[in-house]
Protein backbone atom coordinates (compact mmCIF):
# COMPACT_ATOMS: atom_id res chain seq x y z
CA UNK A 1 0.00 0.00 0.00
CA UNK A 2 1.49 3.23 -0.98
CA UNK A 3 2.94 5.91 1.63
CA UNK A 4 0.21 9.32 2.32
CA UNK A 5 2.58 11.89 0.92
CA UNK A 6 3.30 14.63 3.42
CA UNK A 7 1.15 17.50 3.58
CA UNK A 8 2.49 20.66 2.14
CA UNK A 9 3.61 23.59 4.08
CA UNK A 10 0.63 26.06 5.24
CA UNK A 11 3.44 28.70 3.56
CA UNK A 12 5.34 29.03 0.87
CA UNK A 13 7.73 31.92 1.95
CA UNK A 14 7.73 33.10 5.65
CA UNK A 15 9.78 36.69 6.45
CA UNK A 16 10.76 37.44 9.91
CA UNK A 17 12.22 40.57 10.32
CA UNK A 18 14.57 41.14 13.26
CA UNK A 19 16.68 37.68 14.38
CA UNK A 20 16.51 38.22 18.50
CA UNK A 21 15.04 35.18 20.75
CA UNK A 22 11.63 35.32 19.35
CA UNK A 23 12.66 36.00 15.65
CA UNK A 24 15.15 33.32 15.78
CA UNK A 25 13.09 30.94 17.58
CA UNK A 26 10.24 31.36 14.84
CA UNK A 27 12.68 30.34 12.62
CA UNK A 28 14.21 27.47 13.57
CA UNK A 29 10.64 26.60 14.82
CA UNK A 30 9.18 26.81 11.35
CA UNK A 31 12.01 24.97 9.65
CA UNK A 32 11.54 22.47 12.60
CA UNK A 33 7.97 21.81 12.05
CA UNK A 34 7.70 22.11 8.03
CA UNK A 35 5.79 25.24 8.14
CA UNK A 36 7.59 26.78 5.64
CA UNK A 37 9.07 26.49 2.02
CA UNK A 38 11.62 29.14 2.50
CA UNK A 39 12.13 31.22 5.45
CA UNK A 40 13.88 34.65 5.01
CA UNK A 41 15.84 36.43 7.90
CA UNK A 42 15.90 40.13 7.59
CA UNK A 43 17.38 41.91 9.96
CA UNK A 44 19.47 45.74 9.96
CA UNK A 45 22.49 44.57 11.66
CA UNK A 46 25.33 43.06 9.29
CA UNK A 47 26.43 41.09 12.43
CA UNK A 48 23.20 39.20 13.34
CA UNK A 49 22.97 38.32 9.94
CA UNK A 50 26.20 36.69 9.71
CA UNK A 51 25.58 34.58 12.59
CA UNK A 52 22.21 34.05 11.01
CA UNK A 53 24.38 32.47 8.26
CA UNK A 54 27.07 30.56 10.74
CA UNK A 55 23.61 29.21 12.01
CA UNK A 56 21.81 28.05 9.17
CA UNK A 57 18.45 28.89 10.26
CA UNK A 58 17.11 31.02 7.53
CA UNK A 59 17.15 29.81 3.52
CA UNK A 60 17.86 33.58 3.27
CA UNK A 61 19.34 36.42 4.77
CA UNK A 62 19.29 40.10 3.64
CA UNK A 63 19.24 43.25 5.68
CA UNK A 64 17.37 44.73 2.68
CA UNK A 65 13.61 45.41 3.83
CA UNK A 66 12.06 44.97 0.01
CA UNK A 67 14.05 41.93 -0.71
CA UNK A 68 12.63 40.23 2.38
CA UNK A 69 9.33 41.23 1.58
CA UNK A 70 8.62 40.55 -2.24
CA UNK A 71 6.63 37.08 -2.79
CA UNK A 72 5.89 36.46 0.87
CA UNK A 73 2.98 34.44 1.84
CA UNK A 74 3.68 35.66 5.78
CA UNK A 75 5.74 38.42 7.54
CA UNK A 76 6.60 38.76 11.37
CA UNK A 77 7.82 41.65 12.99
CA UNK A 78 9.99 40.69 15.38
CA UNK A 79 11.24 44.02 16.13
CA UNK A 80 10.86 46.74 19.14
CA UNK A 81 7.03 48.18 18.98
CA UNK A 82 8.51 52.09 18.30
CA UNK A 83 9.98 50.47 14.95
CA UNK A 84 7.58 48.44 13.78
CA UNK A 85 5.57 51.61 11.63
CA UNK A 86 8.40 52.37 9.38
CA UNK A 87 9.70 48.87 9.18
CA UNK A 88 5.95 48.18 8.01
CA UNK A 89 5.90 51.24 5.79
CA UNK A 90 9.37 50.36 4.17
CA UNK A 91 8.10 46.64 3.35
CA UNK A 92 4.35 47.59 1.82
CA UNK A 93 4.92 48.91 -1.51
CA UNK A 94 6.55 45.62 -2.23
CA UNK A 95 4.17 42.71 -0.88
CA UNK A 96 1.99 40.97 -3.14
CA UNK A 97 -1.91 40.79 -2.83
CA UNK A 98 -3.19 38.26 -0.17
CA UNK A 99 -0.03 38.75 1.74
CA UNK A 100 -0.32 38.73 5.75
CA UNK A 101 1.78 40.74 8.30
CA UNK A 102 2.04 39.68 11.76
CA UNK A 103 4.35 40.76 14.45
CA UNK A 104 5.26 39.65 18.05
CA UNK A 105 5.09 43.24 20.39
CA UNK A 106 3.63 42.97 23.93
CA UNK A 107 1.49 45.93 23.13
CA UNK A 108 -1.47 45.95 20.28
CA UNK A 109 -3.29 48.59 19.77
CA UNK A 110 -0.21 51.23 19.29
CA UNK A 111 0.83 48.63 16.96
CA UNK A 112 -2.48 48.46 15.16
CA UNK A 113 -2.33 52.37 14.75
CA UNK A 114 1.60 51.79 13.36
CA UNK A 115 1.10 49.63 10.96
CA UNK A 116 -2.53 49.19 9.43
CA UNK A 117 -2.22 52.70 7.38
CA UNK A 118 0.46 51.08 5.73
CA UNK A 119 -0.76 48.23 3.89
CA UNK A 120 -1.72 48.61 1.04
CA UNK A 121 -5.83 46.64 -0.13
CA UNK A 122 -5.29 43.40 0.51
CA UNK A 123 -3.01 42.48 2.91
CA UNK A 124 -3.91 41.68 6.04
CA UNK A 125 -2.79 42.60 9.23
CA UNK A 126 -3.45 39.73 11.86
CA UNK A 127 -0.88 41.18 15.50
CA UNK A 128 0.15 38.32 17.47
CA UNK A 129 1.92 37.97 20.58
CA UNK A 130 3.80 35.02 22.15
CA UNK A 131 3.67 34.73 26.03
CA UNK A 132 6.80 32.97 26.06
CA UNK A 133 10.49 34.33 26.29
CA UNK A 134 13.61 34.10 28.08
CA UNK A 135 15.77 37.29 29.19
CA UNK A 136 18.45 36.53 26.79
CA UNK A 137 18.49 37.93 23.20
CA UNK A 138 20.04 37.67 20.51
CA UNK A 139 19.99 34.49 16.88
CA UNK A 140 21.92 32.20 19.90
CA UNK A 141 19.00 32.60 22.57
CA UNK A 142 16.49 31.15 20.46
CA UNK A 143 15.22 27.59 19.78
CA UNK A 144 12.60 25.51 18.10
CA UNK A 145 10.76 24.53 21.23
CA UNK A 146 10.40 28.41 22.64
CA UNK A 147 6.43 28.30 22.15
CA UNK A 148 5.31 24.67 22.63
CA UNK A 149 2.37 25.01 25.55
CA UNK A 150 2.45 28.70 25.82
CA UNK A 151 -0.26 31.03 24.96
CA UNK A 152 0.17 33.13 21.76
CA UNK A 153 -2.80 35.86 21.56
CA UNK A 154 -4.32 36.86 18.03
CA UNK A 155 -5.38 40.59 17.84
CA UNK A 156 -7.18 40.69 14.19
CA UNK A 157 -8.72 44.41 14.09
CA UNK A 158 -12.08 44.52 13.31
CA UNK A 159 -13.05 43.31 9.70
CA UNK A 160 -10.00 41.37 9.31
CA UNK A 161 -11.24 38.33 6.92
CA UNK A 162 -11.04 35.01 9.01
CA UNK A 163 -9.07 33.43 6.43
CA UNK A 164 -5.85 35.72 7.36
CA UNK A 165 -6.36 35.08 10.99
CA UNK A 166 -6.75 31.24 10.48
CA UNK A 167 -3.50 31.60 8.50
CA UNK A 168 -1.26 33.41 11.37
CA UNK A 169 -3.53 30.62 13.90
CA UNK A 170 -2.15 27.77 11.71
CA UNK A 171 1.47 29.07 12.39
CA UNK A 172 1.83 29.32 16.15
CA UNK A 173 -0.09 26.13 16.95
CA UNK A 174 2.34 24.09 14.24
CA UNK A 175 5.19 25.33 16.62
CA UNK A 176 2.99 23.98 19.57
CA UNK A 177 1.55 26.93 20.63
CA UNK A 178 -1.97 27.93 22.69
CA UNK A 179 -3.83 30.53 20.89
CA UNK A 180 -6.68 33.09 22.10
CA UNK A 181 -7.88 35.93 20.26
CA UNK A 182 -8.75 39.13 21.91
CA UNK A 183 -9.62 42.86 21.02
CA UNK A 184 -6.08 44.95 20.73
CA UNK A 185 -7.78 46.99 23.80
CA UNK A 186 -8.40 44.13 26.17
CA UNK A 187 -4.56 42.99 25.03
CA UNK A 188 -2.99 45.61 26.59
CA UNK A 189 -5.15 45.98 29.67
CA UNK A 190 -4.62 42.29 30.66
CA UNK A 191 -0.77 42.21 29.30
CA UNK A 192 -0.36 45.80 31.85
CA UNK A 193 -1.08 43.60 34.88
CA UNK A 194 0.51 40.43 33.96
CA UNK A 195 3.49 41.26 32.53
CA UNK A 196 4.45 45.00 31.89
CA UNK A 197 4.01 46.56 35.45
CA UNK A 198 5.69 43.39 37.00
CA UNK A 199 8.68 44.06 34.77
CA UNK A 200 8.40 47.97 35.64
CA UNK A 201 8.52 46.75 39.88
CA UNK A 202 11.48 44.50 39.02
CA UNK A 203 13.67 47.43 37.05
CA UNK A 204 12.74 49.42 39.97
CA UNK A 205 13.59 47.36 42.61
CA UNK A 206 16.81 46.26 41.35
CA UNK A 207 17.40 50.24 40.80
CA UNK A 208 16.92 50.52 43.88
CA UNK A 209 19.12 48.20 45.43
CA UNK A 210 21.57 49.00 43.28
CA UNK A 211 21.77 52.29 45.23
CA UNK A 212 21.91 51.14 48.52
CA UNK A 213 24.82 48.76 47.53
CA UNK A 214 27.43 51.20 48.05
CA UNK A 215 25.98 51.34 51.66
CA UNK A 216 26.41 47.67 52.21
CA UNK A 217 29.37 47.29 50.54
CA UNK A 218 28.16 44.51 48.10
CA UNK A 219 25.81 42.65 50.75
CA UNK A 220 23.09 43.27 48.53
CA UNK A 221 24.19 41.15 45.85
CA UNK A 222 26.43 38.83 47.52
CA UNK A 223 23.54 37.85 49.98
CA UNK A 224 20.76 37.61 47.04
CA UNK A 225 18.25 35.34 47.75
CA UNK A 226 15.81 33.88 45.63
CA UNK A 227 13.20 36.88 45.45
CA UNK A 228 15.44 39.34 44.57
CA UNK A 229 17.08 36.99 42.11
CA UNK A 230 14.15 36.66 40.48
CA UNK A 231 13.99 40.38 40.08
CA UNK A 232 17.17 40.48 38.29
CA UNK A 233 16.21 37.94 35.90
CA UNK A 234 13.09 39.80 35.03
CA UNK A 235 15.07 43.12 34.78
CA UNK A 236 17.98 41.25 32.68
CA UNK A 237 15.32 41.99 29.32
CA UNK A 238 16.07 44.02 26.38
CA UNK A 239 16.08 47.74 27.22
CA UNK A 240 14.99 49.06 24.04
CA UNK A 241 12.21 46.48 24.00
CA UNK A 242 10.73 47.65 27.75
CA UNK A 243 11.46 50.91 26.77
CA UNK A 244 9.44 50.75 24.01
CA UNK A 245 6.24 48.94 25.22
CA UNK A 246 6.02 51.38 28.56
CA UNK A 247 6.32 54.05 25.77
CA UNK A 248 2.83 52.84 23.91
CA UNK A 249 1.01 51.03 26.64
CA UNK A 250 1.12 54.05 28.64
CA UNK A 251 -2.44 54.58 29.59
CA UNK A 252 -3.09 50.60 30.76
CA UNK A 253 0.31 50.70 32.96
CA UNK A 254 -0.22 53.77 34.37
CA UNK A 255 -4.01 52.45 35.47
CA UNK A 256 -2.25 49.06 36.67
CA UNK A 257 0.13 51.21 38.18
CA UNK A 258 -2.42 53.03 40.42
CA UNK A 259 -4.29 50.19 41.34
CA UNK A 260 -1.04 48.08 42.50
CA UNK A 261 0.07 51.82 44.97
CA UNK A 262 -3.32 51.29 46.37
CA UNK A 263 -3.16 47.94 46.98
CA UNK A 264 -0.10 48.57 48.62
CA UNK A 265 -0.72 50.84 50.64
CA UNK A 266 -3.39 48.89 51.96
CA UNK A 267 -0.23 46.26 52.23
CA UNK A 268 2.06 48.70 54.11
CA UNK A 269 -1.23 49.71 56.50
CA UNK A 270 -1.57 46.05 57.50
CA UNK A 271 2.28 46.06 58.41
CA UNK A 272 2.74 49.08 60.26
CA UNK A 273 -0.34 48.12 62.29
CA UNK A 274 0.48 44.26 62.75
CA UNK A 275 -2.61 43.20 61.06
CA UNK A 276 -1.18 39.20 61.16
CA UNK A 277 -5.02 38.73 59.79
CA UNK A 278 -4.73 40.69 56.64
CA UNK A 279 -1.50 39.63 56.06
CA UNK A 280 -1.98 35.96 56.41
CA UNK A 281 -5.73 36.71 53.96
CA UNK A 282 -3.33 38.03 51.31
CA UNK A 283 -0.49 35.78 51.49
CA UNK A 284 -3.04 32.61 51.30
CA UNK A 285 -5.09 34.48 48.11
CA UNK A 286 -1.75 35.11 45.99
CA UNK A 287 -0.64 31.08 47.06
CA UNK A 288 -3.22 30.56 45.04
CA UNK A 289 -3.05 32.21 42.20
CA UNK A 290 0.47 30.73 42.04
CA UNK A 291 -0.86 27.26 42.14
CA UNK A 292 -2.90 28.14 39.33
CA UNK A 293 -0.10 29.14 37.09
CA UNK A 294 1.12 26.03 37.66
CA UNK A 295 -1.54 23.83 37.39
CA UNK A 296 -2.47 25.37 33.95
CA UNK A 297 1.19 24.45 32.77
CA UNK A 298 2.98 27.44 32.67
CA UNK A 299 5.48 27.00 34.97
CA UNK A 300 6.84 24.33 37.40
CA UNK A 301 6.51 24.13 40.96
CA UNK A 302 10.29 22.93 40.91
CA UNK A 303 12.51 25.23 42.85
CA UNK A 304 15.10 26.75 40.42
CA UNK A 305 18.07 27.97 42.32
CA UNK A 306 19.47 29.92 39.21
CA UNK A 307 16.81 28.42 36.76
CA UNK A 308 18.62 26.98 33.17
CA UNK A 309 18.36 27.97 29.94
CA UNK A 310 16.34 25.63 28.08
CA UNK A 311 19.12 23.31 25.74
CA UNK A 312 18.25 21.25 22.96
CA UNK A 313 20.07 19.80 20.18
CA UNK A 314 18.94 21.91 17.33
CA UNK A 315 20.63 19.70 14.46
CA UNK A 316 18.00 16.88 15.66
CA UNK A 317 15.18 19.08 14.74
Amino acid sequence: MPETPPAPPPFDRIAIVGLGLIGSSIARAARRYGLAREIVAVDADAAVRERVRELAIADAVTGDLAEGARGTDLVVLCVPVGAMGPVAEAMAPHLKPGAVVSDVGSVKGSVVAAIQSHLPEGVHLVPGHPIAGTEYSGPDAGFSTLFAGRWCILTPPEGTPDAAAARVRALWEGMGALVETMSPEHHDLVLAITSHVPHLIAYNIVGTAADLEAVTQSEVIKFSASGFRDFTRIAASDPTMWRDIFLNNRDAVLEMLGRFNEDLAALAKAVRWGDGDALHAMFTRTRAIRRSIVALGQDTAAPDFGRPRPAEDEAKA
